[in-house]
């Protein structure tokens, strides 16, 4: 057993070397995504074929837990060690200016210690006592809820820039590439809108919530449209239809994650929907990661630190009378390092919810994010989604004086 453990940190470290001598200055952000996605698939893993394992571990054993127990025990401690990683780092580049402070190497360099670190953490929640972890998946669901809120501000940033980029070019193609975008995500999201009232509204059944979920949504998307298109407001079509999509998105994983024995769910037939619905949030959630790194550095977005020369100022980066002769000048960071770990330790909170159905009893251990809980937290992330993007409509009309980018 020592001899198999011994190769097995031997093979371990020889990879994290050799992955880590290939990842450059300009690739960390890419290399953090990566580490990330290691931790779902971990995970994933443990989930599926840890249970066994678990079981074995004396301050763990109990004969009165089943399964679905030991498989939140193991994601919740993945989840755990991946987030303190990211909180750790995030603590360390608090202040971090300027390129010349030596934590910025310390962001972009050091790979073969942090992944080292990053597999002792994750080993190391094995051995915390079952309150730890209890106490953790409680703060994970308000964890969860603050990375949705980032998730759609991203979202947002993310659409506002599209339509801006293609207005700029003033072609006419251009213009034309935006209607048709726009129409096409409009009829996107009326006729998956339309499809839910199949599906999720049986005849001969009383559905009147899931019905009234779906009308929401569609109030929702139109209302969109007719205000970003109101004279008195500068919208556009394109960001409307996209949130319009989105939402009707968050209304179908909402509804297919209606417990399977609730006769309004038209899907509880099919045990493939909780995977579908598992893979969509996993991709929502990874690809919502992954643009918050590439994009960190943007001015529109909430990442950028004062000092960051994409942050819109347009005072010189140096004023005459701060460079001193001799001194070396100093380059401002891009994008807040710190800001950026915390994106991924509450990224880790909201994957461990969805790997573990947010903590709730579910009646089958194959059964991924199904039930009540998962169903009003995608619901109301619906309605915070139509409330922030009418307030970056109307918020200048209401605070004229303010400005807003």
């Amino acid at each position: 057993m020592s001899c198999l453990a011994s190769c097995c940190a031997a093979a371990t470290c020889g990879l994290c070397s050799t992955v880590a001598s290939g990842i450059s200055k300009k690739s960390a952000r890419l290399a953090y995504c990566g580490l990330f996605g290691l931790s779902l698939i971990v995970s994933c893993i443990l989930r599926e074929v840890g249970a066994p394992l678990l079981e074995k571990l004396p301050w763990l054993n109990s004969s009165t837990q089943p399964k679905a127990w030991y498989q939140e025990q193991a994601v919740l401690r993945v989840s755990l060690g991946n987030f303190m990683f990211f909180v750790i780092l995030a603590l360390i580049m608090i202040g971090v200016k300027d390129q010349n402070d030596s934590r910025d190497s310390w962001h972009h360099g050091g790979w073969t210690a942090k992944m080292v670190i990053w597999i002792l953490l994750v080993i190391l929640m094995f051995f915390l006592p079952t309150i730890v972890i209890t106490v953790y998946g409680t703060l994970s669901k308000f964890g969860a809820g603050l990375f949705l809120l980032v998730q759609v501000i991203i979202l947002l940033d993310c659409t506002h820039s599209w339509n801006d980029a293609w207005v700029e070019r003033d072609e006419q193609k251009w213009y034309i590439a935006l209607l048709i975008v726009s129409v096409g995500c409009y009829l996107a999201a009326f006729v998956f809108s339309g499809l839910f009232f199949i599906w999720f509204n049986p005849s001969g059944h009383d559905c009147g919530l899931n019905v009234f979920f779906i009308v929401m949504t569609m109030i929702l998307a139109f209302s969109f449209g007719i205000i970003a298109l109101h004279p008195a407001v500068n919208g556009s079509l394109l960001p409307a239809s996209v949130i319009s999509v989105y939402c009707a998105y968050l209304c179908y994983t909402g509804l297919a994650s209606e417990p399977r024995d609730y006769i309004c769910n038209g899907l509880h037939y099919n045990s493939v929907v909780s995977t579908s619905t598992l893979f969509l949030g996993m991709l929502t959630t990874v690809l919502s990661v992954i643009y918050s790194a590439l994009r960190a550095g943007s001015s529109t977005t909430f990442l950028s630190p004062p000092s960051s020369p994409r942050a819109g100022s347009a005072k010189p980066l140096l004023e005459a009378d701060d460079v001193e002769e001799g001194k070396k000048e100093a380059r401002p960071v891009s994008y807040s390092y710190s800001f950026f770990h915390l994106i991924f330790a509450l990224a880790s909170m909201y994957s461990a919810m969805l790997l573990s159905g947010w903590t709730s009893s579910s009646d089958s251990t194959d059964l991924i994010d199904v039930g009540w809980t998962s169903v009003w937290v995608r619901i109301c992330t619906e309605w915070v989604t139509a409330g922030l993007y009418i307030w970056t409509l109307v918020a200048p009309l209401i605070l004229p004086d303010r400005e807003f980018f």
